[in-house]
């Protein structure tokens, strides 16, 4: 996402005063060394924010939270770590309030925060089967920042939307893109908008088609009240149905969280998350070996085409898929491509590279399917950065786990250790480390806990030196013949900041 820049005077004495407050990771696909003079420390305060999970009758949420150990934190400081309500700031119009600064605090005064965390290494869930449960924010801090997620899982066993929905709760930020969403008529697609903060935040909604910009009169000046969350329903910014489009969301005042869930009449519900900053190439991992159908949507962010090679990693290295070899993307438009049973049977990652001299950056997204007929069931798959230094995801059942890595260049093979933790309910953690073929994608039932009861973590480690790794999991929990499942990806969690040194010059002074 993009972040605000700010002067090197007013950075340097930022972080002097304040050590890992807000993480600074490296761009995507490198793993930075700490420059001359600093030191990578663990962050000390951590925030993410959950959407409102559903508001079926028939719908069940899990939430489970989650820091791994050995990342440490401020000397002395267990932490804290808990989500509270942030009540919903629609207003009788449907495009959000109108700025009262303080609205919707009242509710998160006084209440019990949800799966509050006690300390590392051990998982903690808590459920629901509201319809109208809220959306939640919180923050971590102190040992429990480092790392920490949420995992929000819900199942909806009947209507519109129905299947398994799983999201990992985002971080707040300033800019997102969505290639994927829909407003054609068999889609209803919701952007929720989350505000953390004390004062209001502003956003603009930019819908992208196949031939550019849609008309959206009603997506900008959208103001989210403070600590409250605005879903915006998409199909009502624009009068013309584009069933694969891109949602650009930008926060000019404040910052927000922000996730689509999406509802297809035939193919069932999931969430899709953001997609990796644009870039001038992608890596898609996860897709399932049994995928009945899958369909790319790409988006060109800047102003220039972008051309991009299309490859897929199998188990035994990177093949070309046969009539797509290559895709255009226009400037500021969409491109898709339906590439139906892809995988023939094997699990699979999608790598996009430039094709000739292109560098045009692009967001990209898979829809997947699986199942047939009426019993066909979706799930989203963003573009996401590699692996840098760890990365972890919550809720993994005893069975229907799977997670995929996938080293995407050529030659460079990838080690990593993957860790289980087990919850509250009991477990011994276990961890097994892999070896990926550079170029391929290895799919694995990750370990488990022994003597596990309940859900578990898993920590992605890759090892110092080894080349780039990308992962996902997925989780399918079948109900009767629909293949319910839900994708998520593993990106870095940005649990560490690079610290300049700081010293006196009181020379400054007589300057």
């Amino acid at each position: 996402m993009k972040r605000t820049i700010m002067s090197l005077i007013g950075a340097v004495a930022a972080l002097g005063a304040v050590t890992g407050v807000a993480a600074v990771a490296a761009p995507d696909g490198q793993r930075a060394a700490p420059a001359e003079g600093a030191s990578r420390r663990p962050v000390e305060r951590s925030a993410l924010l959950c959407p409102p999970p559903t508001s079926s009758e028939v719908g069940d949420t899990t939430y489970t939270a989650f820091t791994p150990e050995g990342t440490g934190g401020k000397a002395g400081s267990q932490g804290t770590a808990g989500l509270l309500p942030a009540p919903s700031g629609k207003q009788p119009d449907g495009k959000g309030g109108k700025g009262k600064e303080g609205a919707g605090q009242g509710a998160q005064a006084g209440a019990d925060p949800v799966a509050p965390l006690k300390k590392p290494g051990t998982p903690v869930t808590a459920t629901t089967d509201r319809a109208d449960a809220p959306a939640l924010a919180g923050t971590a801090d102190g040992a429990l920042a480092p790392g920490w997620t949420v995992q929000q899982t819900t199942s909806v066993a009947a209507g519109n939307g129905r299947g398994l929905l799983g999201l990992s709760c985002a971080a707040p930020d300033t800019d997102f893109w969505f290639p994927g969403v829909s407003t054609a008529k068999d889609r209803q697609d919701y952007v929720h908008l989350t505000n953390p903060d004390d004062t209001p935040a502003v956003v603009d909604l930019d819908l992208r088609g196949k031939d550019g910009p849609l008309k959206a009169a009603s997506g900008e000046n959208i103001t989210v009240p403070p600590h409250s969350t605005v879903p915006v329903l998409l199909s009502t910014l624009t009068g013309t149905p584009a069933p694969d489009a891109a949602l650009h969301v930008v926060a000019r005042e404040g910052r927000v969280g922000a996730s689509v869930q999406a509802a297809d009449a035939k193919l069932g519900g999931d969430w899709l998350p953001a997609a990796a900053d644009p870039a001038s190439g992608a890596v898609l991992p996860g897709i399932p070996a049994d995928a009945t159908g899958v369909h790319l949507v790409a988006v060109a962010s800047g102003k220039e085409d972008a051309d991009l090679k299309v490859q897929l990693a199998t188990p035994n290295g990177l093949i070309t898929p046969a009539g797509l070899e290559t895709l255009h993307v226009k400037s500021g438009m969409t491109a898709s491509a339906d590439l139906q049973d892809l995988t023939k049977g094997e699990p699979g990652s999608l790598v996009l590279t430039p094709a000739g001299s292109s560098k045009a950056p692009v967001a990209v997204a898979l829809r997947v399917t699986r199942g047939k007929g009426d019993k066909q069931e979706m799930a989203f798959i963003p573009a996401t950065g590699p692996v840098a230094r760890r990365a972890t995801v919550a809720d993994n059942r005893d069975k229907g786990s799977t997670l995929s890595l996938v080293a995407p260049e050529k030659g460079k093979d990838a080690k990593v250790t993957v860790t289980a933790s087990a919850g509250s309910g009991g477990g011994t953690p276990v961890s097994k480390t892999y070896t990926v073929k550079g170029g391929s994608t290895l799919t694995v039932e990750p370990p488990r806990p022994q003597g596990l009861k309940g859900s578990y973590a898993l920590t992605v480690t890759p090892a110092a030196g080894s080349g780039p790794v990308h992962a996902a999991r997925t989780l399918a929990l079948p109900r009767g013949a629909l293949p319910a499942f839900t994708v998520q990806t593993l990106p870095d969690d940005r649990g560490t900041v690079v610290v300049p040194t700081a010293g006196e010059d009181l020379g400054l002074l007589l300057k």
